[in-house]
């Protein structure tokens, strides 16, 4: 038994799959990087009005990652059988749904966007702002789901690197009219968070575009036709249902986990709040390259099954489980060691908050190695080949009866913020000891494609 395989295969796919992958990362945060520090100039009305716009973004990209969690899992293991139809009727669905959603969340965004703002945020100066940002960047929510559903479907045929020249293009689209329109450079009027509402839209348009015509004319792996878009296959419906339930839940699982997060550390003061966003970044920080690589794991090991090669998949786990488990201890190390200096960047805090944030980060530290140990497993192996209800289930059962109950607890106690910290990030370690024994069984490979006969064939589908 080997408990690192001597397929090159594996090593120069994991690479080349996940770089991209992490580069994309890399980019989307410098994207919201970049548009708070240029926001944050026009004052504190308006940067608490775009945060509480950027929300129902949030939300829309939770639903939106799901769909293309669905996408990739199952077209993944339809590329193992260079199924390229199968292929091309998922992404379909995938993309009727993604973009139905947005359709229907920018509908109510533009009719009342300052009923939906003060929802979350009663304060006027904050309302006007918002209503201001959200009524028009919630236009950009219909061409972000579809490209991130296009994005997900060439990941799975191992072309990531498409989604990093579009992001790229679009951090440039972004950031240049941010410039020009929030400030009113080069003649351009001044238009504040209007301004930055209009960039972002104007980035997503372009993105969207740039994908279609990429997918319509170059593309040589899906071979997509706009016709292709509006076809539904009923039997790859039916799977994409009864796998996209568990992954959308555990999306949904995941942001809830997320607000709470953020409920809990907002009760402690000012200090804690500052400390915690920064480790936050931090934590953000570390978990692109692990997503990146876990992600590249995800369509290894969909291809991998869905070509049933199973003795081959179990060498590639046992391979992961040491990789992920060394990374992770890396990555530990570099939180740990590049405390001092992450801090020190932020030279305006108080130095409460920066001793508060030494102690959040050396908890995450230590988490950080479970993270990287269970999201490769978890997810780049169990989700990805065929059990994702289970992956489901263990996490909703960890944010409910652990996470939120200790931290909630500890919180309600007054314990240091440390420890209601660790509470909060508890079930990365524990979810370890799932994983171990969970991929070692090998009882999570489940074959998802159908066989050719047991799908339909759909007239609106024209002949290649």
């Amino acid at each position: 038994m080997r408990f690192l395989t001597r397929d090159k295969a594996f090593y120069t796919a994991l690479v080349t799959l996940a770089i991209p992958v992490v580069l994309q990362n890399l980019v989307a945060f410098a994207v919201n990087f970049t548009d708070n520090l240029m926001v944050s100039s026009l004052g504190d009305g308006a940067v608490s009005g775009v945060y509480v716009g950027n929300q129902l973004h949030m939300l829309i990209q939770i639903f939106a990652n799901g769909v293309g969690g669905v996408v990739l899992v199952l077209a993944a293991q339809y590329w193992g059988r260079a199924d390229a139809r199968s292929i091309r009727r998922i992404t379909a669905i995938g993309v009727q749904c993604s973009v139905a959603l947005g359709l229907a969340m920018a509908l109510v965004c533009f009719c009342c966007p300052a009923e939906v703002v003060g929802l979350l945020a009663p304060g006027e100066e904050v309302v006007a702002s918002g209503a201001a940002y959200l009524g028009i960047v919630c236009l950009s929510y219909p061409f972000f789901c579809l490209s991130q559903a296009l994005i997900a479907a060439l990941r799975s045929v191992e072309s990531p690197h498409v989604g990093l020249w579009v992001s790229l293009l679009g951090f440039v689209v972004n950031v240049s009219l941010n410039w020009l329109l929030i400030f009113g450079h080069a003649g351009f009027p001044e238009l504040g968070v209007r301004g930055a509402a209009m960039a972002t839209v104007t980035a997503r348009v372009t993105e969207c575009l740039v994908l279609l015509v990429y997918l319509f004319r170059f593309d040589a792996k899906l071979t997509l036709r706009p016709a292709d878009l509006c076809v539904t296959d009923r039997v790859l419906l039916g799977d994409f249902v009864r796998c996209g339930i568990p992954i959308v839940c555990g999306q949904l699982v995941w942001g809830l986990n997320t607000m709470s997060n953020t409920a809990i550390l907002g009760r402690y003061p000012a200090s804690v709040i500052t400390a915690a966003s920064l480790t936050n970044t931090m934590n953000t920080l570390a978990y692109i390259l692990m997503l990146g690589m876990a992600s590249a794991v995800g369509v290894i090991t969909g291809k991998t099954v869905g070509a049933g090669r199973t003795e081959l998949m179990k060498e590639y786990a046992r391979t992961v489980q040491l990789l992920f488990l060394s990374l992770g201890l890396a990555t530990g190390l570099g939180v740990w060691l590049l405390r001092e200096p992450f801090i020190a960047l932020y030279g305006g805090i108080t130095p409460e908050a920066a001793a508060c944030a030494r102690q959040l980060i050396g908890v995450l530290s230590v988490t950080v190695v479970g993270s990287c140990y269970e999201v490769a497993c978890l997810d780049g192996l169990v989700k990805a080949g065929g059990d994702v209800s289970f992956v489901f289930k263990n996490n909703t059962f960890f944010v409910l009866c652990v996470v939120l109950p200790s931290a909630i607890t500890a919180a309600a106690l007054q314990m240091p913020a440390w420890i209601v910290f660790a509470c909060l990030k508890c079930d990365q370690i524990l979810k370890c000891f799932v994983a171990v024994v969970k991929i070692n069984r090998f009882n999570w490979m489940k074959n998802l494609p159908r066989q050719a006969a047991e799908l339909t064939d759909p007239a609106a589908s024209p002949p290649r």
